[in-house]
């Protein structure tokens, strides 16, 4: 998110100041006007006056728990909570001053996870990282650096993604010169399929995106077709490119609710992986994680050996510094659940996002694109043209509280708007219910003015009679 200056010559005086309904307790007289918003205050002020300003001004904000439109999580355990806090002042690159955690609480979950996602053949290696997007960034930029060194192309680099994954695909190719070669979704498949991937491939092809979850309508790309796709390629031209999955979302469900689905290191061409572990790896923001098959996928000469915070560290980051609360709450989740325990949660998560899709389909109102079955992300649009948009119900709906976003698909079917639900833990099957019928309702009031079973709001002047 960008902020701009704003041109204080142009505001109205009382634009400029914070004045609130505390003022005459907490404002000191000097500041009569108020608290400057957009300066540096000359002044502080009590502690507790700024706790109840920065408090008041979030009130606005939307309910975490019925952020429909988010995938990140937002409830943990009160001792996760505990481990936050006690983590939320370390540094994580400082290794020399916070070992236990810098090195081998870090180093038991890039094992965890190199495991969990089926690599106990191969010698992986990978690294924390603020969220998928620097994750993914990191990744892609190790395969460019591959792609150099093999001499294999002699041209302007190229990735190939589908047209609805995240902006981060879009970013790393902008931010490192790479060109973007798109497979557009269409109104019947929304998903990058390989015939799509062989029309736009050649030598200097540094990697192929697939996704499990995107994010426009949570499906799956086709992972093992795409791999045999690129096996070919390698045995008929030698060329050596790689996959990398964006896992974001389904990296922490597929495992454990799927486990004999290939998306994985069983598939040879898949070369590196990134998760969200602030997603559905039930950790707060923020926190991803990137997986290399194996060593030799991370090129020696993108890690940066540094020394000056007290020990040798190899570093390979976007970002230098991070912290270790999250680090810690992952630790917590994978020791607290287990294999059994993150199973029984996700199966939880389908159950509820199946059955939620199930009462928005009998509405019968809206054409389902995606039922929650295997992620749980739930895609619909209208079913016939109406008097209103999927953007104006969203807006109704904000007025119960839920925030479910409304949006057009990307370019080849830019004309379908769509909804989606992201049913995360926090989401009872009761709150389901109550979204269906507040769904509904948002609808009829839309179509007619007024709710079923509701009073007219404005009703005439004999309508009033009786009451007077």
């Amino acid at each position: 998110m960008i902020s701009r200056k704003m041109n204080l010559e142009s505001l109205d005086e009382s634009k400029k100041y914070r004045v609130g309904a505390y003022s005459a307790r907490y404002v000191p007289k000097t500041k009569e006007k108020g608290i400057p918003k957009y300066e540096f205050p000359e002044e502080g002020m009590s502690p507790r006056a700024a706790y109840q300003l920065v408090h008041d001004e979030q009130s606005l904000d939307g309910n975490p728990f019925l952020n429909l439109a988010s995938f990140v999580n937002t409830w943990m355990e009160p001792e996760a909570d505990k481990l936050v806090m006690e983590n939320i002042s370390k540094n994580i690159i400082d290794i020399f001053e916070y070992p236990q955690t810098s090195r081998v609480i870090h180093h038991n979950m890039v094992n965890m996870l190199g495991r969990l996602f089926n690599g106990h053949h191969t010698d992986f290696v990978g690294t924390s990282t603020a969220g998928s997007s620097e994750a993914i960034m990191l990744g892609l930029l190790a395969h460019k650096w591959s792609w150099k060194k093999s001499g294999r192309g002699t041209d302007k680099p190229n990735i190939i993604f589908g047209n609805d994954a995240h902006v981060c695909w879009d970013k790393f190719a902008r931010y490192f010169d790479v060109d973007t070669r798109k497979v557009p979704i269409d109104k019947d498949r929304r998903t990058i399929t390989a015939e799509a991937v062989a029309e736009r491939i050649d030598e200097n092809t540094i990697c192929v995106g697939c996704v499990l979850g995107t994010t426009f309508t949570g499906e799956i790309d086709p992972v093992k077709d795409i791999n045999d796709l690129l096996l070919e390629y390698k045995e008929e031209k030698g060329w050596d490119i790689p996959i990398h999955i964006d896992a974001a979302s389904g990296g922490f469900i597929l495992p454990f609710t799927e486990p004999d689905f290939e998306w994985d290191f069983r598939l040879e061409r898949v070369k590196s992986i990134n998760v969200s572990g602030h997603k559905y790896g039930l950790t707060y923001p923020g926190l991803g994680w990137l997986i290399f098959r194996n060593k030799n996928a991370l090129p020696e000469d993108l890690i940066f050996h540094v020394n000056y915070l007290g020990e040798m560290e190899d570093s390979y980051t976007l970002n230098f510094s991070g912290g270790s609360a999250m680090v810690a709450a992952q630790y917590y989740n994978f020791l607290r659940f287990g294999r059994a325990g993150y199973t029984g949660i996700m199966k939880k998560i389908l159950a509820v996002s199946q059955d939620l899709a199930e009462k928005v389909d009998r509405l019968g109102r809206f054409e389902m694109l995606n039922k929650g079955e295997r992620l749980p992300i739930i895609a619909f649009r209208q079913k016939e043209k109406t008097g209103y948009s999927l953007l104006q119900l969203s807006h109704k709906l904000r007025e119960k509280g839920w925030i479910v976003p409304a949006y057009c698909l990307p370019e080849n079917a830019a004309d379908i708007e769509i909804m989606r639900i992201v049913v995360r833990e926090n989401l009872t099957p009761d709150m389901a219910s109550i979204i269906v019928e507040d769904l509904e309702k948002a609808c009829q009031f839309l179509e007619n003015g007024t709710e079923a079973g509701a009073e007219k709001p404005c009703p005439s002047g004999k309508d009033m009679a009786h009451i007077c």
